[in-house]
Order: structure tokens, then C-alpha cells, then sequence
């Protein structure tokens, strides 16, 4: 063990004996510093993470990780079809391993109308391939009909939030109506009510058959679809097999002279990503304001320390103890220190997080803020570069205050009182 650790170690394990009335406070308040700026950043960067997941999961759930479409689509809402046949659908298993779901879908706007009100609808028709987990996820009534692509329903899946605003209930009857060259109504029958608390699709989006969806777009070949959603496998890159796909799947021609194109979810919904992008910001501004102040508490304590010890330093200095070796001596003790904060700190932030996340104790408006309680979610590989990058960055902010030392000289520092 080499003489700066040693008598560090000396200093830190003896610190009741060996701290004034006037250190003890100040190294009590850099160690609550640091404790409590871990507690924010790990809170931060869990809520962050949880709230992107959330988000990303719920875009994913209603797209997918990928969507194959008509090139010359210029909204994802509009209807211009491609062919979704079985060959297509293989020609872009093999393009990408990572892709290990192929789901057909069709959609056609019009609007709901009832009694009292009208409402703008997107009906997304989705056939018996169609992975339904993530709609089971967020059915608060009634049930998932079992959807094909040969016959019609006659159901239909409905947000809660356009439920409440039209008053309706599973079991009742609606009336929808969609607009080309004559008007086309269809009555369907509420066999369930979802709720996602995203917006963006629960006030749009109702979903039955992709029969029933092919029928009102008018196409005349069954194959016929809006597009194709791939999932993709959680280990693999949703951009690289994007581009994978889009190298084999981008060259095809349909029988009917379409072109097809892959886009990632990112890329369909730039927006709301480009949003999600911004909460990255946040939380840097979020944790160098919060290290910056830990740090300069750590900074006050280390100066206190260092005044205090004034007659120590004398006395190693006369001993023939370098600097840089003293120096290093108050690095160690005060590394001791903030290591001490940062489990604290690291023990409470994550019981916080874990009450949080699976006690639901803070609830949000999910009007506002997509969701019903603060999400959490604590990645093991950030939260190790979290402690150590708080620990180095506390380390070098004490560099420049523990210069200090080597203007103290010996003579005048061992009368030191």
C-alpha cells in the first residue's frame, strides 16, 4: 500500500477523533451533496429512459419496428396499395434475419357519426396473421375478435377516449361513413374498447378486418394491402435491418407497377422521435448542473480540510513529503468521502425507483403526459457510467483546489493554529 493511501485511510477511519466542529460539518454536507445529486440523476436518467420506452413501445405496438408501403405514399394514412402477397412477404424474411414477424394491414379514413356527433376515424384492417399482443396489452373491456382477410366481422376495436367523448359502450351499434365519389357507410359492432393514452392513435384509430378495410378501398385483388409491418427481433438493429430490407425489398416492381418501400418507425414519425430526442438534452443539462454543485460542496469541504490540516502538512513537508505526495493524500481521503455519498445516494435512488415502478406511488395526467404513473426504467450498463463518471469528475474538480498545498511552507504551517 503506497504512504498517500495509507495515511489517507488513517485519517478517513479515525475521521470522529480526527475532524473539528468546523470540518465535520462541511464534509457531512459534501457527502449529503453528493447523495443527493445521485438520487436526482439516477431518478432523472430512469425517467427519461422509462418515459422514451413507453412511448417508443406504444408507436411500435400500432406500426411496428418497420413498414413496407407504396413509394409514392405521401402520408402514412393514405391508402395507395401495394401487393402484400406471400412471396413478397418471404422475399422479405430472407432479406433480413432480424426480421422474425411479417404482418399485412389496410386502412381507410372516414368518419364515426352518431346522434350527437361525428368523429374523423382511421380504420385499420388487420388480418388473422396479425399479432394482437399489444392491443390484448391495452384492452380495458370486452374482447379481440378473431380477425381474417376472407369474410367480415362486423366488429370493431375503439379507443376508450373516443368511447367517452360519443358515449358509447361494447355491444353497441355505429355507423361509419367514408367518402370517394358516392358516400359508403358500414355499421360495425363495438366488440372492445382499448386505451394506450397516446393521442395520436386513440383519437383516431378503430380496428377490424382487413377484409372488411380491402372492400371499401375498392381494390379489386385480394391481395391487395396498405402495407406490410415487420417486427423485429430484439437483439437485432432496427436500422440495419431497415436497410437490409430496403436493399432487397426497394428494387421490387408489383404485378400492378408499384415500387415498395421500407421505412423505419423512426423515419415514418419523425416528429414525435425528434421529441424524444430533445428529453436527451434535458437530462444532460439535468446532470452537469447537478455534478457541478455536488462538486463545488466536495470543493468547500476539501478546502476546510485542508486548512485544518495545516499542521499535518507542515510536519509531512518538514519529513521530506512531497507535494504532489500530500497532495494526493487529501485526492484519497476526499475519494473515500464521495464514495460514501455515492452509495447512499445509489441505495436511495434506487429504492426510489423501485417503489416508483412497481408501486405506482406518483400518477400523472395521461392527457398530458401519455401516461398514468411515472415511468421508470434502470439500465445496469448507464447506471455504472453514471457512477463512474460522477466519481471521476469529482475526482478532477478537487485537482485545482488541493494545489493549495503546495503554497503552504513548513515553517509557518507547523506553528499553524
Amino acid at each position: 500500500m503506497s504512504l498517500p493511501l495509507f495515511i489517507a485511510r488513517r485519517i478517513y477511519g479515525n475521521n470522529d477523533a480526527g475532524l473539528s466542529r468546523v470540518s465535520r460539518p462541511a464534509v457531512t454536507i459534501a457527502m449529503v451533496g453528493i447523495a443527493v445529486g445521485m438520487v436526482v440523476m439516477i431518478l432523472s436518467l430512469a425517467i427519461a429512459l422509462g418515459f422514451k420506452q413507453e412511448i417508443r413501445d406504444k408507436v411500435i405496438g400500432f406500426g411496428s419496428h418497420i413498414q413496407v408501403a407504396n413509394f409514392s405514399r405521401t402520408d402514412v394514412y393514405e391508402t395507395r396499395p401495394v401487393v402484400g402477397s406471400d412471396s413478397i412477404c418471404e422475399i422479405i424474411r430472407q432479406a433480413s434475419l432480424g426480421v422474425e414477424h411479417v404482418q399485412r394491414f389496410a386502412i381507410k379514413p372516414g368518419m364515426l357519426k352518431t346522434e350527437d356527433s361525428f368523429q374523423g376515424i382511421i380504420l385499420k384492417g388487420i388480418g388473422q396473421e396479425y399479432d394482437t399482443t399489444f392491443l390484448a396489452n391495452h384492452l380495458v373491456e370486452g374482447r379481440i375478435p378473431l380477425f381474417t382477410d376472407t369474410v367480415s366481422s362486423g366488429e370493431v376495436l375503439v379507443s376508450r377516449q373516443v368511447a367517452s367523448k360519443m358515449g358509447l359502450q361494447v355491444g353497441d351499434k355505429i355507423n361509419t361513413y367514408y367518402i370517394e365519389q358516392n358516400v359508403r357507410a358500414r355499421r360495425f359492432t363495438i366488440s372492445g374498447i382499448y386505451e394506450t393514452n397516446f393521442a395520436e392513435y386513440d383519437d383516431r384509430f378503430f380496428i377490424t378486418d382487413i377484409y372488411t378495410a380491402s372492400r371499401l378501398n375498392n381494390w379489386k385483388s385480394a391481395d391487395l394491402v396498405s402495407g406490410l409491418e415487420l417486427r423485429v427481433s430484439p437483439k437485432s438493429s432496427v436500422e440495419q435491418c431497415t436497410d437490409e430490407v430496403a436493399s432487397v425489398i426497394n428494387r421490387q416492381i408489383d404485378r400492378y407497377g408499384n415500387a415498395y418501400l421500407a421505412q423505419s418507425i423512426d423515419q415514418l414519425y419523425p416528429s414525435i422521435f425528434a421529441w424524444l430526442d430533445v428529453l436527451d438534452t434535458n437530462v444532460v443539462v439535468v446532470l452537469i448542473l447537478i455534478l457541478g454543485v455536488a462538486g463545488f460542496a466536495m470543493i468547500s469541504g476539501l478546502l476546510i480540510l485542508i486548512l485544518e490540516r495545516t499542521n499535518m502538512i507542515g510536519i509531512l513537508k518538514a519529513l521530506g513529503a512531497t507535494d504532489l505526495t500530500i497532495r494526493r493524500i487529501f485526492l484519497y481521503f476526499s475519494s473515500f468521502l464521495i464514495l460514501k455519498g455515492m452509495f447512499w445516494g445509489n441505495l436511495i435512488g434506487i429504492l426510489l425507483c423501485l417503489i416508483q415502478k412497481y408501486l405506482g406511488v406518483v400518477r400523472l395526467d395521461p392527457q398530458t403526459y401519455y401516461v398514468e404513473v411515472v415511468p421508470m426504467l434502470m439500465d445496469l450498463p448507464i447506471l455504472l457510467l453514471l457512477n463512474a463518471l460522477t466519481l471521476l469528475v469529482s475526482v478532477l474538480m478537487l485537482v485545482g483546489p488541493s494545489l493549495l498545498i503546495s503554497r503552504i511552507k513548513p515553517v509557518k504551517a507547523i506553528r499553524f493554529e
